[in-house]
């Protein structure tokens, strides 16, 4: 019985959906006259910003939020059980406490050139934090002024887009487990 109901409160839905499409798609919006485009342009404006308020003001921060020291200490002791000297990674291609791969560097070197060095320099706690540094101002700006743990940690085991991806998940929940209570958002 429930599933009956259900089948048809989305059909529905979907008509209604459909006919308010048609109802739309027939509007002249060429003709309509400028200040009629211009009140319906400032009308988009204004419900983009109600829903944008509505859901928090925040597109990318997922609310839980670390200083800068804390969120690289837990990144550390996933990556390397927050050893310094540590056996490379993932068959050679990761080194260092962070585990840094060589195109994570070159793209970070890119970003700032005033990192300079060589790759293997990330084997180096401090210069391999530089290196973070630079990787988040390019690719996480905003996560990594805010302190985003979860971007943060994500875009350094994904890469650039890694916050976007399923499969970094589960480092994400290791990472977690390392960090104390977040801190509260004003």
């Amino acid at each position: 019985m429930k599933m009956r109901l259900l089948l048809r409160s989305r059909k529905a839905a979907a008509t209604v959906a459909r006919t308010a499409w048609r109802r739309l798609v027939r509007i002249p919006w060429r003709r309509l006259q400028p200040h009629t485009r211009r009140s319906a342009s400032i009308a988009g404006v204004v419900l983009l910003t109600l829903v944008w308020l509505a859901t928090g003001g925040e597109s990318e921060a997922s609310g839980d939020t670390w200083n800068r020291r804390v969120l690289l200490d837990a990144i550390r002791f996933v990556e390397s059980g927050n050893r310094d000297n540590v056996p490379d990674g993932d068959d050679g291609k990761a080194i260092g406490p962070y585990q840094i791969h060589k195109v994570y560097w070159f793209d970070a070197n890119e970003f700032d050139q005033s990192l300079g060095g060589t790759y293997q320099q990330c084997r180096k706690r401090d210069y391999a934090e530089r290196v973070i540094d630079a990787y988040m101002r390019r690719h996480a700006k905003r996560a990594w002024a805010i302190g985003d743990g979860q971007t943060i940690a994500k875009v350094h085991n994904g890469g650039p887009k890694g916050h976007q991806k399923n499969a970094t998940k589960g480092y994400w929940q290791r990472v977690r487990k390392q960090l104390p209570a977040p801190r509260q958002r004003r």
